[in-house]
């Protein structure tokens, strides 16, 4: 019977992890459809945060390729003064570079819901 109590809260400290989570992205950046995303991101630093294989098979016209890996060394190359327009494959990895961008001091973050995977916009490949 303790073994239950172990697994419930186990599944409960998962929940409220991710609830937190959730917030703290929420006020970290904003969530832009690809139409929004479209509108504004000429006007400001597109991001792509895949690794270099993943960008080199097919990225957004104009983006700037900083893998989400290095992002620790690099970040210093976005300018803080300017919006910045990140997006991986699937949104995970660009909310986790959000949240880092912002305890930087950077406020205007946005990032394309659904992905990569999901745009059907301009696109450049090798």
């Amino acid at each position: 019977m303790d073994y239950l109590y172990v697994i419930l809260g186990a599944i409960v400290v998962i929940i409220v992890y991710m609830v937190v989570t959730m917030l703290r992205l929420r006020k970290a950046v904003v969530p832009l459809t690809q139409e929004e995303f479209i509108k504004g991101y000429r006007k400001a630093q597109l991001i792509d945060v895949r690794e270099p294989k993943e960008f080199e098979a097919g990225h957004i016209l104009g983006a700037r390729n900083i893998p989400y890996s290095q992002f620790r060394q690099r970040h210093k190359e976005i300018r803080p003064d300017l919006p910045v327009y990140l997006y991986d494959q699937h949104s995970g990895k660009s909310g986790r570079a959000a949240l880092f961008l912002k305890k930087k001091g950077y406020t205007k973050l946005y990032h394309l819901q659904g992905g990569f995977r999901q745009w059907t916009g301009k696109i450049k490949s090798k």
